[in-house]
C-alpha cells in the first residue's frame, strides 16, 4: 500500500510536545488512522492502537471506561472515539493527574457530536485538528502553505509548482482526493465511491438519525451535490429527494457532522446591513460530487453545465484544506447582498478583508474587480484581492489585484 505523506504530520508531532490530548476529526477514509499509526511507529514510544469500531472493545469503553483505560494505558491511539463519549471524563481525570504531553491521540469521524463531549470534559486539555481528503499540494508533494493573497508568498510558490492545463486540472476535480484513489489502492473510481456511499455514509447517517430510507438518502445526497457552490435551498433539495424540509435540514447537518460537506457563511457586520444570511454549501471532495452527479470523464465535466460550480468548489475546498493542514482556522466567508452584488470568497486576517473571485477562464476581465468596492464600507481594511482562474502563470491587474492560477492554491 503506497503511503502519501500528509501535511498534518508535523503539526501533530509539534502539538504532542505540549498538549496531553490531540483529537483528529474528519470523514472516514480521509487517512486519519493511517497517518497517526505511521507517526506512532516513528515516535517509537510503544503507543498502543485500539479501535472502537471493534464492538467488544467499544462495549468496555462505554460500560467501564475506567477499566478500559487501565487495559489501554497511555500513550495510546484511540480510533473512532465518538462511539464512547463516556471515555472523555476519565481521560480528563488521567490528564489532570499526570499532565503528560502526547498521552492521548484520538480520532473521530463525527465532528460536532464529538465537540460536545470534548467541550464538556476536555476543554483546554485537547488540541483539535480536522483532516479532510488530500489537498492537491499533498498529492504533488509540495509544501503546506495556507492560501494568501500576499504577492511575495505567491511569487515564491509559483516557482515551485508545475503549471497544468485546464483539462489536467479537471482531471484532479473529477478523480477526487480520497487517499485510497490517489494512491492507486483502488483502481475503479465508481466502485470506490459507490461502496463509500453505502458502507460509510449511509451507516453513519443511520447511527446519527435512526432509520433512514436508503433510496431517499441517495436521492438527497445527489440533490445536494447538484447544488454544490450554491446557496443552500432546503425546499428545492427536499422536493428533489421526496422528503420534508426538516429532514433535509437534519441530513445536511449530518453530512456536515461527518465532514463530507461544509458551509461557507456570509460575511456581515453592523455596517453592511443588506447582506443576505443564507450559507453556501461545498463538498470537501469534488470527485464524490462528480460521481453523484454522474459526470463520466474529466472532459465532459469541464465542458458540462456544472463545470464552473465544480471549479469553484475545488478552489474553495483547497483553500480550506490549506489552512486545516497547517493546523490553522480558515476565516473564510462569501459576500452577497440584496442588490445581487456577490464576491465568491473573502479571506479575513490581520485586520484586512481579501476578496477572491473564481472564474473558469484563462483571461479574466478587469470588470470583475468592481464588486470588491462593497467591502470599503466595512470597518476592516480592503486587502489585496485575487482572481483565481485557469491562467497558466501568476500575474496581476495591478499591485492590489492579482491573477492566481487555481493549480497554485
Amino acid at each position: 500500500m503506497k503511503y502519501i505523506k500528509r501535511h498534518m504530520e508535523q503539526v501533530v508531532l509539534d502539538l504532542s510536545k505540549s498538549w496531553p490530548a490531540i483529537l483528529l476529526t474528519g470523514p472516514r477514509q480521509a487517512g486519519k488512522t493511517t497517518m497517526l499509526r505511521r507517526l506512532a511507529e516513528q515516535e517509537n514510544k510503544g503507543r498502543e492502537y485500539v479501535s472502537l469500531d471493534d464492538l467488544t472493545v467499544r462495549e468496555m469503553a462505554k460500560n467501564d471506561p475506567k477499566m478500559f483505560l487501565q487495559f489501554h494505558q497511555p500513550p495510546v491511539l484511540i480510533d473512532e472515539v465518538q462511539y464512547a463519549p463516556e471515555l472523555f471524563t476519565y481521560i480528563k481525570i488521567h490528564i489532570d493527574e499526570h499532565h503528560n504531553p502526547g498521552d492521548f491521540w484520538l480520532t473521530g469521524s463525527q465532528i460536532f457530536r464529538l465537540m460536545q463531549g470534548v467541550q464538556e470534559s476536555l476543554a483546554g486539555r485537547v488540541a483539535l485538528l480536522h483532516m479532510s481528503p488530500m489537498s492537491q499540494r499533498e498529492i504533488l508533494d509540495a509544501q503546506a502553505v495556507p492560501f494568501t493573497t500576499d504577492f511575495e508568498t505567491l511569487l515564491s510558490e509559483s516557482k515551485k509548482i508545475k503549471p497544468v492545463t485546464t483539462l489536467q486540472l479537471f482531471e484532479r476535480v473529477w478523480q477526487g482526493s480520497m487517499p485510497g484513489l490517489v494512491s492507486g489502492d483502488y483502481a475503479d473510481r465508481s466502485t470506490y465511491y459507490s461502496s463509500y456511499l453505502s458502507t460509510y455514509v449511509e451507516r453513519d447517517v443511520r447511527d446519527l438519525s435512526g432509520t433512514v430510507d436508503a433510496l431517499k438518502f441517495i436521492k438527497f445526497v445527489t440533490a445536494v451535490a447538484a447544488r454544490t457552490a450554491q446557496l443552500v435551498n432546503y425546499k428545492a433539495i427536499a422536493d428533489d429527494a421526496d422528503i420534508d424540509q426538516i429532514t433535509a435540514k437534519a441530513w445536511i447537518n449530518i453530512l456536515e457532522t461527518l465532514g463530507i460537506v461544509f458551509l461557507l457563511h456570509p460575511y456581515s457586520n453592523n455596517v453592511l446591513k443588506r447582506t443576505i444570511k443564507t450559507p453556501k454549501l461545498y463538498f470537501y471532495d469534488t470527485g464524490f460530487v462528480c460521481y453523484l452527479t454522474k459526470w463520466s470523464s474529466p472532459e465532459v465535466t469541464e465542458s458540462g453545465a456544472m463545470g464552473g460550480a465544480l471549479l469553484e468548489n475545488f478552489a474553495i475546498s483547497e483553500i480550506m484544506k490549506s489552512y486545516q493542514n497547517s493546523g490553522k482556522e480558515p476565516f473564510l466567508h462569501y459576500y452577497r447582498d440584496r442588490d445581487a452584488k456577490e464576491i465568491d470568497a473573502i479571506l479575513e486576517g490581520d485586520g484586512k478583508l481579501c476578496p477572491i473571485e473564481i472564474k473558469k477562464t484563462a483571461t479574466p476581465d478587469k470588470r470583475i474587480l468592481r464588486t470588491f468596492g462593497v467591502i470599503d464600507k466595512s470597518p476592516l481594511k480592503l486587502g489585496a484581492s485575487a482572481v483565481l482562474c485557469m491562467s497558466d502563470r501568476l500575474s496581476a491587474f495591478d499591485k492590489d489585484n492579482l491573477i492566481v492560477p487555481i493549480w497554485m492554491i
